[in-house]
């Protein structure tokens, strides 16, 4: 029989890279929860049309990289690939338009079936921010805010860029729409056969496309700036004095798009040249009409979400473990006693790490392997004395201390 391996396009997170992962997940959480960004939970699969009624049938999400089937009751459910849609169809089955607005944190692991290459797994991580109820500029500029805050806190904005653009409001997107498709219709001939579908039906995901030749022809496209109506300028302006006021340094680009009709107004993206081809840390922007088109009442709504293995691959240092104290029994009378200092060691909120066997030379190897921080050797002479051996295994220092000041002393090591 074969040795058994990880599914193509997922990944074990071991110690290591778990220590990593919670650095990411719960600065965000931290930096969220300061802006008022409470967490919620979605369940990691949903019925299909969720994502279907969402992400349009000619998203290359829903035609390719979807994860669905059939369960026994016949129901067609899909493991999420994003999070927006889901938090939306809780908002909408909670009933809680009438409680808006409403500020959302969530993380979790999404699933795509995509080709496995540098920063893009088949399941994967992400965390996000959603505001609902604000059509005001000034909730863009916070969510933007709140992404900034949470590189920052993690420990990668200065390796990061903010692009931003506008998509405008209804009557923009379709004066865009009715430009973008004159100039397409003139190249009908070299647009890839997905493209030529899109044409009618959905536009603007040409200008997403991943084919080379679209992208030539996209390269020449009319910018979608250029067809902003004084709404849309003026909201964009505002989101613009916004981020220049609180000093996030940003850089308009006319070619960063969303494809969906939902969106609106602004789209940024949170980017590093040092991720390679998957450069975009972190995405998001304005979503007026998703909830509407969800079944739900019209609700405006700003959000992103942000990779968790992408933040994970930029970080430099590692983040901080707290180092264990060892405890070093010799003899089975310190074997009994130091089972039970372990558990009031461990009590009092320390870690404590207690070997199972071995000689003192055995244990004190532990301790070095484990990179304990202080070591507590407990031997007949120190029972008799009701004291332990510190031993600062840093500097080599060693000091008796009684045994009801353990704890205290302990704590300093921490």
């Amino acid at each position: 029989m074969s040795q058994l391996q990880p599914v193509r396009g997922t990944h074990d997170l071991l110690p290591d890279e778990m220590r990593r992962y919670r650095h990411v997940v719960d600065t965000t959480r931290a930096a969220a929860e300061c802006y008022g960004y409470l967490e919620v939970g979605t369940p990691i699969f949903e019925f299909s049309e969720v994502f279907k009624r969402t992400l349009g049938d000619t998203s290359d999400i829903v035609t390719k990289e979807m994860y669905t089937f059939t369960d026994r009751g016949g129901e067609t459910i899909t493991l999420r690939p994003e999070g927006t849609a889901s938090v939306a169809r809780a908002f909408i089955s909670g009933g809680l338009a009438q409680h808006v607005p409403l500020k959302y944190f969530y993380s979790g692991p999404m699933f795509r079936y995509e080709r496995p290459q540098k920063g893009r797994m088949r399941q994967f991580h992400q965390t996000g921010v959603e505001l609902l109820g604000v059509a005001d500029p000034l909730g863009d500029v916070e969510i933007i805010a709140v992404g900034v805050e949470v590189l920052r806190r993690i420990g990668i904005w200065d390796r990061c860029y903010l692009e931003v653009n506008s998509l405008g409001d209804t009557e923009s997107r379709k004066a865009y729409r009715d430009v973008l498709v004159s100039y397409l219709s003139g190249y009908k001939e070299k647009l890839s056969k997905e493209s030529l579908e899109r044409l009618e039906r959905n536009p603007m995901r040409i200008l997403d496309s991943k084919d080379e030749g679209d992208k030539e022809i996209v390269a020449n496209a009319p910018v979608y700036s250029e067809h902003l109506n004084q709404a849309s300028l003026d909201f964009f302006s505002r989101v613009l004095e916004g981020l220049e006021a609180i000093g996030i340094p940003h850089a308009i680009n006319p070619r960063l798009v969303r494809g969906l009709d939902y969106y609106c107004h602004t789209c940024f993206e949170i980017m590093s040249d040092e991720l390679g081809a998957q450069r975009t840390v972190m995405g998001g922007g304005r979503y007026d009409g998703l909830v509407g088109i969800m079944g739900g009442p019209e609700t405006p709504g700003v959000g992103w979400a942000s990779g968790v293995e992408r933040c994970m691959m930029l970080l430099k240092e590692e983040p901080a473990v707290r180092r264990p104290i060892a405890l070093v029994p010799i003899g089975d009378e310190a074997e009994r006693e130091a089972l039970i200092l372990a558990n009031t060691i461990r009590r009092a909120g320390l870690p404590a790490d207690l070997g199972y066997s071995g000689n003192m030379g055995k244990r004190m190897k532990r301790a070095n392997k484990i990179n304990a921080r202080v070591a507590v050797i407990l031997g007949e002479t120190e029972l008799a004395k009701n004291v332990a051996a510190l031993r600062d295994l840093d500097s080599g220092e060693q000091r008796e201390v009684p045994l009801d000041s353990l704890i205290e002393s302990l704590a300093h090591y921490q």
